[in-house]
C-alpha cells in the first residue's frame, strides 16, 4: 500500500551497535546483523518528530556487506569506577529507509495539529538538513548521517541473493503513549519477529502484527503541556523563515 507522505532517505556510518534491549543492561554487547524497526524509527524521529503522530518504517535496503569489528571499551560501573568489556560494531554501514507517519490516535489533545501536508514537508526538509537532532546508529558513540534518496535505486550487495533469514529478532518497544490494543495501554511492550532479506531488501510487518510480545513495565503516558495545546503555528512558520 502506497502512502502520501512517505519519506525516504540513506543512512551511514563508520559503526553500528544494533543490540537486543533486554541485553543492554551491562557486560559486553554484541550488534545484530541487521539495523531493527526501531533503531531506525529511531533514527527518523530524530530528522523529524512530534507527538501528533507515529513513524513506521516500511521497508530498509542493506547496501553494504555486513561486517563486524571488535573493539576494546571501559564503560562506567554502576558501582562506580571503569570496568573492560568487548563490544561487537557492525562497520561501514549504509542503509536506504523508507517511512510514513499515521496519525496518533492516544493523543486526541493533538488533532488539531493533524496537518499531514505541513509535517510531511516539514519531515522531507529536515532530511536535506541531516536531522533535526543527531542521528545514532543504535548507540550514542556510533554517530549517524542522512541525506535523500531514491529508496530503489542504487545497487544493495545482497542484490543477487533470493532469501537471507536472520532468525527471532527484536522488533521494538510500544510505549503506552503509542498503544494499538486493550493490552499494550499503560505498559511498556516488547515486541519480536523473524525478518527476512529478499535481495537486500527487509520489508517490515506492523507494530501490531508481532507474532511475539511481551509486556515489559506499567507505564502512563508522557503528558505535552497544557489541555488543548498544540505544537502548530510559531515554530513551524519560523522553520519556513530559516
Amino acid at each position: 500500500m502506497e502512502h502520501k507522505n512517505i519519506v525516504e532517505f540513506e543512512v551511514w556510518g563508520d559503526y553500528a551497535l544494533f543490540s537486543d534491549p533486554v541485553m543492554r543492561i551491562g557486560g559486553e554487547k554484541c550488534s545484530l546483523q541487521i539495523p531493527t524497526y526501531e533503531a531506525l524509527k529511531g533514527i527518523v524521529s530524530s530528522i523529524y518528530w512530534k507527538p501528533t503522530f507515529i513513524w513506521v518504517i516500511d521497508a530498509v535496503r542493506v547496501m553494504n556487506p555486513i561486517q563486524t569489528e571488535v573493539k576494546g571499551i571501559r564503560p562506567i560501573k554502576y558501582g562506580g569506577g571503569n570496568d573492560l568489556s568487548y563490544y561487537t560494531y557492525l562497520k561501514d554501514c549504509r542503509y536506504r529507509v523508507r517511512a510514513h507517519f499515521v496519525w496518533n490516535e492516544n493523543r486526541p489533545e493533538l488533532e488539531g495539529d493533524r496537518n499531514e501536508n505541513k509535517h510531511h514537508n516539514i519531515a522531507k526538509r529536515m532530511i536535506e538538513r541531516g536531522g533535526r537532532r543527531d542521528i545514532f546508529l543504535g548507540a550514542r558513540e556510533c554517530q549517524g548521517y542522512v541525506e535523500p534518496c531514491v529508496f530503489e535505486e542504487g545497487t544493495s550487495c545482497y542484490q543477487d541473493i533470493p532469501e537471507l533469514a536472520f532468525g527471532l529478532m527484536p522488533h521494538g518497544i510500544t510505549y503506552a503513549d503509542e498503544a494499538y490494543s486493550p493490552e499494550t495501554q499503560g505498559n511498556m511492550t516488547l515486541r519480536y519477529w523473524y525478518p527476512v532479506m529478499r535481495q537486500g531488501q527487509i520489508d517490515f510487518i506492523l507494530p501490531q502484527d508481532c507474532p511475539i510480545t511481551r509486556v515489559s513495565r506499567p507505564m502512563s503516558i508522557k503528558p505535552f503541556g497544557q489541555e488543548q495545546q498544540n505544537f502548530t503555528g510559531h515554530s513551524e512558520f519560523i522553520e519556513e523563515v530559516l
